[in-house]
């Protein structure tokens, strides 16, 4: 460990608040510990956990190193890590889903929260793929299976998670409707495989515009499931556009957090909704890499394309931006923090 410099360069936050809470700073180089993974970093994925994390939506302890997605080469490994038990070793370029710490320059991660990468996949691309990749393929996968010939609506389709369930709805065989709010994001939408693409805004009601592709009668009209990462705008309206015993998936908070309903409400129409969050779908070992080997393997057959919305740098300012530009809800694509 001769070569790991003592401090490095993070993004860090000694209080959650406003954007100006982050500050990069020179941190300790941390070492790694039984079951634990060092790697020099290459590129950290932005996700809106990071914003909630920054203001306070999900309470941490302080100082917190900001990140929940990164890909580098293993540097260090900790007590029990080889490649026998985790499939790596020191000098592989891997990819981490982390419970913060991406924005750094090293990061130390669980070894089971670690995967190599395939010879075909770059650090660029894994970081652009590995969390809204595995959310949107879990996601599929159990908090409502989609099923061929089965009509699904994916809210805010032209974001990075939006294009890849837009994607993955379609690998599966639905009918894919997407809502974007301008024409250039409807066109990205549809070029990831949306079959209908809905302007939402002015005087748009989404759920007529729904009814119209989906056809059926009274509760037996609209779509088998939404998908939906707005949050507060669009969930009273999510359950007039599904179908009877249709899923309502909530998947983030981009316009604020969902308010509290009554049980009640789902009992016209027998709706089901699910708050699900990645980390209980790949919590064990076996999870993890069976999600991460199928999420690659569709990637590398085609099913999933990447798109990026841009790179930032490992500063102050940087990060800043990359949460100002997600927010925003102007962005279409992945964004990166290029560190090395």
């Amino acid at each position: 460990m001769s070569s790991i410099p003592a401090t490095q360069k993070a993004a860090q936050i000694l209080e959650q608040g406003d954007i100006d809470v982050i500050q990069v700073r020179e941190v300790p180089v941390p070492k790694p510990g039984k079951g634990q993974v060092l790697y020099k970093t290459e590129y950290a994925g932005v996700n809106f956990i990071d914003t909630y994390q920054r203001g306070g939506i999900y309470k941490l302890p302080t100082p917190y190193i900001l990140g929940n997605e990164s890909t580098g080469v293993v540097v260090a490994v900790g007590e029990g890590v080889d490649e026998s038990t985790y499939g790596y070793k020191v000098g592989d370029r891997v990819a981490g889903y982390t419970a913060g710490g991406s924005f750094a320059e090293y990061v130390l991660n669980k070894a089971e929260k670690t995967v190599k990468l395939p010879d075909d996949l770059s650090t660029k691309d894994a970081a652009t793929l590995l969390v809204q990749g595995l959310t949107a393929l879990t996601f599929v996968k159990e908090a409502h299976e989609i099923k061929k010939g089965e009509y699904i609506l994916i809210q805010a389709a032209a974001g990075g998670l939006g294009l890849l369930l837009v994607q993955l709805a379609k690998h599966y065989g639905a009918h894919v409707i997407g809502t974007t709010s301008t024409a250039e994001k409807a066109a990205l939408a549809k070029a990831a495989g949306a079959d209908h693409v809905i302007l939402y805004g002015g005087d748009v009601n989404v759920a007529e515009e729904v009814y119209k592709i989906t056809g059926g009668e009274g509760i037996d009209r609209g779509v088998h499931a939404v998908f939906d990462g707005v949050g507060k705008d669009t969930f009273d309206a999510d359950f007039d556009i599904l179908r009877r015993k249709g899923s309502l998936i909530t998947l983030g908070n981009a316009s604020g957090p969902v308010p509290p309903f009554a049980p009640l409400k789902l009992g016209p129409k027998n709706l089901k909704v699910a708050r699900p969050v990645l980390n209980q779908y790949v919590h064990t070992l076996d999870e993890f890499q069976y999600y991460t080997k199928e999420l690659f393997k569709l990637q590398k057959e085609g099913a999933i394309t990447l798109s990026v919305h841009g790179e930032y740098e490992l500063t102050t300012e940087g990060i800043r931006q990359t949460q100002r530009d997600l927010s925003s809800r102007k962005t279409s694509g992945k964004l990166l923090v290029k560190i090395a």
